[in-house]
């Protein structure tokens, strides 16, 4: 179905359906940078950022908008995950939706929370090594039958065996773009790199990387900066790189600027 959006008048109708004005970011897994021990071998920071940027987290976008948003709202358990009965993650760790248009949404799917019980669940979702997902998101407000959109930020918390955006490769540029990582945030491979294969076994769900010869190769195209490949590469041949000195300040505002969840 995703590459039916490579015919144009699919590509429009699918555009404007599904994915019309929307803007969201994969977030970087914490622990590539909250863990000391290789921090300095996994992050590469530009020089000309001071290092506290070490205690800028990217979870720190999300806990600005539930410390902002009036209604916060969770799902009693992950669509994707349980579509596809996900047997390496827990299906229980649903969707966080925030803004006015979740007092729209069907009781049977969830409840409404708090913002410490919100960051709770945000905390259970990176310990179980979940990708978090943010933004506008058009297929959201379609498939919960509410709007308007502008008042409604999903949060995802994304594996990388079922999540809908695996997808992304066979969907039309023009539609990949509305799907993208935080501002500064790259992830590339160095003259560590062993050829081992390690990140090539179902760890990047968007396929973005590849064996090139005796060295792992990163499609920034593809890419959405989640780590999950820094994370899992024995080496340290892979690299999280953030040469943007406000990387969160600037997710944030874009953010804010197509959806309002006060």
């Amino acid at each position: 179905m995703a590459r039916l959006t490579h015919i144009r008048i699919l590509r429009k109708v699918a555009e404007i359906w599904l994915f019309k004005d929307d803007e969201t970011y994969y977030l970087p897994q914490e622990t590539i940078i909250t863990d000391k021990k290789s921090r300095s071998k996994k992050i590469v920071i530009n020089k000309a950022i001071d290092q506290t940027i070490d205690l800028v987290l990217p979870s720190q976008v999300i806990e600005h908008f539930i410390d902002k948003a009036k209604y916060q709202w969770l799902m009693n358990f992950c669509l994707c995950r349980t579509a596809n009965d996900c047997k390496n993650y827990s299906k229980d760790l649903g969707c966080l939706f925030l803004g006015e248009a979740v007092l729209d949404i069907n009781p049977a799917y969830g409840k409404l929370i708090s913002k410490e019980t919100a960051k709770k669940h945000l905390l259970k979702c990176q310990a179980e090594g979940l990708v978090h997902l943010i933004g506008k998101n058009r297929i959201d407000t379609q498939w919960l039958q509410i709007g308007p959109g502008t008042k409604l930020m999903s949060i995802c918390n994304c594996c990388e065996c079922c999540c809908l955006w695996k997808m992304t490769p066979y969907i039309d540029t023009k539609i990949r773009r509305n799907l993208s990582r935080m501002p500064g945030v790259s992830v590339q491979v160095n003259d560590n790199c062993t050829s081992c294969g390690d990140c090539l076994n179902d760890i990047c769900f968007v396929n973005a990387i590849s064996m090139e010869g005796d060295k792992a190769q990163i499609n920034q195209e593809f890419c959405l900066g989640c780590g999950r490949c820094v994370n899992v590469c024995a080496q340290n041949a892979i690299i999280l790189k953030i040469d943007n000195q406000y990387f969160v300040e600037e997710t944030i505002e874009n953010l804010s600027k197509v959806v309002d969840v006060t």
